[in-house]
């Protein structure tokens, strides 16, 4: 597990075991986790997309607490994994952090409660995992455009970008903090401590 500039969010890179059969690897291991992140993160739910390519999905977060940390693995395809700090106060706001995750690499990402997350798919078909430590639960899940100008993230589009309604609709990420919607940093940090229920 190795930190990303973000503070919250890791790479795990696996050794890839590879001989005539194919490859044989440990994608997750929660003992590594534990170490590098300092707690254990609680399995509540699997999620599955498969997205054709230049289909961006995210900037999404939910809120603090419970919040939901996620670790991302694209199981068949590849694409550019971003991690967003969206956390108001934090000494990263509004940076981002890329990570390229395919099925030759087999690198996953976790991210912790209260960071943004999104992705462009960029081969024919991209499938990634994502581990949640909550369920999903739309009343306070949230996003912001992935395409925000003031964010700038450096997707590399070949043409326009798929998007869902949600994710078009999203504000910026100006607009996310007027509206009062993103996360606190002291209080994501608090709940990562086990100080916050």
């Amino acid at each position: 597990m190795e930190p990303l500039s973000i503070d919250g969010a890791w790479c795990y890179t696996p050794r890839v075991h590879r001989d005539s059969r194919g490859d044989f690897l440990e994608s997750y291991r929660a003992g590594e986790l534990e170490s590098a992140t300092g707690r254990p993160m609680d399995l509540a739910q699997v999620n599955f997309s498969v997205s054709r390519k230049g289909v961006l999905r995210g900037v999404h977060f939910s809120d603090v607490p419970p919040g939901q940390a996620k670790y991302v693995t694209c199981v068949a395809g590849s694409v550019l994994d971003v991690v967003v700090d969206i956390r108001v106060g934090s000494p990263t706001f509004g940076k981002w952090e890329t990570v390229l995750l395919d099925d030759v690499s087999r690198r996953s990402v976790y991210l912790s409660e209260g960071l943004g997350h999104g992705f462009l798919a960029l081969s024919d078909q991209a499938a990634v995992s994502y581990l949640c430590s909550t369920p999903y639960a739309p009343g306070r899940e949230h996003g912001v455009h992935p395409l925000d100008p003031a964010l700038g993230i450096d997707w590399p589009l070949d043409g326009e970008a798929v998007l869902s309604d949600k994710d078009r609709d999203a504000p910026t990420l100006q607009e996310a903090l007027e509206a009062g919607l993103l996360p606190d940093y002291a209080t994501c940090v608090e709940f990562t401590k086990g100080n916050l229920a």
